[in-house]
């Protein structure tokens, strides 16, 4: 959990210092692709700032009301970030991209800045602001790739896509997305500007905008997607459940894995209980050696493993 804080906090540093700047350039040159794009940085921010209340309020002990602890508090704020922060800001750069294609105006041409005695193009402003945005959401971006990373060694996955479908650590999911978005919105915004300076044609900048905003809005939903199923107590995938039955039936006594059933109730934090059936006639002592021997196994096999319950049921005679 060290390391998806430091991925957040990595994030939370670079989105707020590029919310201002890209704003300011905004205000210069009142170009539709970087206000959408500081809607997004804003939204960044904020979403950085809900994760971190996740990260902490998920780190409670568990007490008598939560007996499994307040890990859940994650999926709900990871939640909140893809419905109230990218949603609304998706929307309303969408919205903006969209008016100004609708009714395009020109932009940019204003009055140079002094900066340092030296006049300045506020074009040339928004230029130097969007690289310096890339720059600094690469770095956020190589942060969260390090500990999504780790995680695919750890759990033997074999790439991004399945880690995507099977991770419960939304922290690091969305960071990842996030960033990922954050430079190709970036990069549409730098194009969508340059090719308006180019041709004189506002119409690029705006459409920069609007795909932007559409960009937004379908990483919120994928999102929610992801958030909603772990909120609602998903299990492993099946082919993993099948991988801790086979652990099971490898141990001496047992005849049968009657039922298995596991569940998310935090990042990297699951639950497994099982009902195993021994042969008959075996020993009560025997009996509780192999139950603890199938604990460890299956923490071994699955390190996102916490608790495990097993059930035994003898095998009639």
């Amino acid at each position: 959990m060290a390391g998806s804080k430091g991925v957040v906090m990595a994030a939370l540093i670079a989105n707020g210092a590029i919310a201002i700047m890209k704003f300011f350039a905004f205000l210069l040159t009142g170009s539709p692709s970087m206000l959408s794009e500081t809607y997004h940085s804003i939204s960044d921010t904020g979403n950085q700032v809900f994760l971190l209340i996740g990260i902490r309020y998920g780190g409670r002990e568990a007490d008598r009301r939560h007996p499994f602890g307040y890990g859940k508090a994650q999926f709900f704020f990871a939640f909140l970030v893809a419905v109230m922060l990218f949603g609304i800001a998706g929307w309303e750069s969408a919205k903006h991209g969209y008016e100004k294609l609708l009714h395009p105006t020109t932009h940019g041409g204003g009055e140079p800045v002094d900066i340092l005695g030296t006049a300045v193009d506020p074009v040339m402003i928004s230029y130097a602001v969007l690289i310096f945005a890339f720059l600094f959401e690469s770095w956020a971006l190589y942060k969260a790739r390090a500990e999504m990373k780790r995680q695919i060694k750890r759990h033997g996955w074999s790439g991004y896509r399945e880690a995507f479908r099977k991770t419960s650590d939304v922290t690091t999911l969305t960071a990842l997305t996030e960033d990922t978005i954050a430079l190709s919105g970036v990069t549409l915004a730098f194009f969508g500007i340059l090719l308006t300076q180019i041709t004189g044609n506002p119409m690029f900048d705006a459409a920069s905008a609007l795909l932007i905003g559409l960009m937004l809005m379908g990483f919120a939903l994928a999102l929610a997607w992801e958030n909603k199923r772990l909120i609602m107590g998903e299990a492993l995938p099946r082919d993993e459940e099948q991988k801790l039955r086979e652990r099971i039936i490898t141990h001496d006594g047992v005849t049968e894995v009657v039922d298995l059933r596991t569940v998310y109730f935090g990042p990297e934090q699951l639950l497994v209980t099982a009902d195993v059936a021994f042969e008959a006639g075996i020993p009560t002592r025997r009996m509780d050696d192999t139950i603890a021997a199938i604990e460890d196994d299956l923490r071994a096999t699955e390190p996102s493993i916490t608790r495990v319950y097993i059930e035994p049921e003898k095998t009639p005679e």
